[in-house]
């Protein structure tokens, strides 16, 4: 019988994935490799550590997904696209007013009102690609006044909703008032461009993001448990969150199941804002994977979907971006794309992302395999954590030749 996995391989999978939990290095996860028609799904640890009522992580299980909420947003904007609500390449100006007439800082490190006028206006294809010339930048605060003013606005990168206080009319207010820190499309900066996405969505289909999504992509895909928040009556599907202490080398709890995603938030974040499960992610993910099609209807047209899974930064970008996105890796619409080999893939063309509070998702075309992963641990840094890394190459070692 010739299988799509290796089940000798998966058996490995588990091992390397209970050794993380028995070790207490992450309380509780959920694994899935997917190839033609054999899905593998494991479920391992705790949804909270110690007490005795804590309980097992099931299939079901809902995880604070983080940046993995990007992929979605870039699929809203593109469907608003198909449909002439939106251009790639018009200014964004119409509909976010805010963002119009930009000033653009002389220097990054500079004063706030040291600056010079924007060459052009800000795109929607900016926003997509990140290169609106704001977002997250690798600096602290003190050095940077421009890093400073972000988190005083509260406009900052964070994924935690309850950071970002002020609705979406006031968000994108505030973001307005300060210059950029470079030329649109100049550089590649990690972040802000989704969530101003999230502002531009709402705008242009006239309704809330929240329900933008609900009617447009959840719904079509059957993800019955995505969301911006947890309603109470799945609270107890619901995983606690923890960042590795490196001093006393424990985790520490930073959210509890009834903390910041257990009510609706002030701005739902394009960036980082969603839950959900294994399997609804799978079906987002299955969705890009067959070009746009679920069963025998088409949610988005395939032409979008290979612009969103292409790289569409140039070389110097990608050598921006490196710290975040990795040495062989460029950026498309919400997906990181590979562009080299890089010691797991063999070929380019792998496409998906990563979300920082402990999950990680990537299509590869070639080896027709879609891989998921969601932990309770938050990432340390930009570069995953062990946990994240011996997942892929489990993932990888599971796909069996072809005969």
């Amino acid at each position: 019988m010739n299988t799509a996995l290796s089940a000798t391989a998966l058996r490995h999978l588990r091992d390397v994935m209970s050794g993380y939990v028995e070790r207490s290095e992450v309380p509780g996860l959920v694994t899935l490799v997917s190839r033609r028609d054999e899905t593998n799904v494991d479920a391992l640890g705790m949804r909270s550590t110690g007490g005795a009522g804590s309980q097992s992580v099931r299939r079901d299980a809902i995880f604070r997904i983080a940046s993995m909420t990007k992929p979605i947003t870039a699929i809203a904007t593109l469907i608003l696209v198909e449909e002439s609500k939106l251009h790639l390449d018009e200014p964004v100006d119409r509909l976010l007013p805010e963002l119009a007439n930009r000033n653009v800082l002389k220097r990054v490190d500079g004063p706030l009102d040291d600056t010079v006028p924007a060459r052009r206006s800000i795109t929607v294809r900016d926003l997509l690609t990140f290169q609106l010339g704001l977002g997250f930048l690798l600096a602290p605060p003190d050095t940077h006044p421009i890093v400073k003013a972000m988190y005083e606005r509260e406009v900052g990168v964070t994924p935690f909703p309850a950071q970002m206080p002020h609705p979406p009319d006031e968000w994108i207010r505030r973001l307005g008032t300060l210059p950029l820190m470079y030329q649109p499309g100049e550089s590649w900066l990690y972040n802000t461009g989704s969530d101003v996405l999230g502002v531009l969505i709402a705008r242009a289909a006239g309704r809330p993001l929240e329900t933008f999504f609900r009617e447009r992509i959840f719904e079509p895909l059957g993800m019955k448990d995505t969301s911006f928040y947890v309603p109470a009556g799945k609270l107890d599907r619901f995983v606690s969150c923890y960042l590795f202490n490196p001093q006393t080398k424990e985790l520490d709890l930073i959210d509890p199941p009834n903390g910041q995603w257990s009510h609706s938030p002030a701005f739902p974040s394009g960036a980082s804002g969603l839950v959900s499960t294994v399997d609804d992610y799978l079906a987002f993910a299955r969705m890009i994977f067959n070009k746009g099609t679920v069963g025998q209807k088409r949610l988005i047209g395939a032409s979008s979907i290979e612009m969103m899974t292409a790289n569409q930064l140039p070389p110097d970008q990608q050598q921006m971006g490196r710290l975040i996105l990795g040495e062989n890796a460029g950026w498309g619409f919400g997906v990181s794309v590979l562009t080299k080999p890089d010691g797991l893939a063999t070929r380019a063309g792998r496409y998906g992302w990563n979300g920082g509070l402990g999950s990680s998702w990537w299509n590869d075309p070639n080896e027709g395999l879609i891989a998921i992963i969601l932990t309770e641990r938050r990432y340390e840094s930009a570069d995953p954590p062990p946990v994240i890394k011996d997942f892929w190459k489990s993932a990888y070692e599971s796909v069996c030749a072809e005969t």
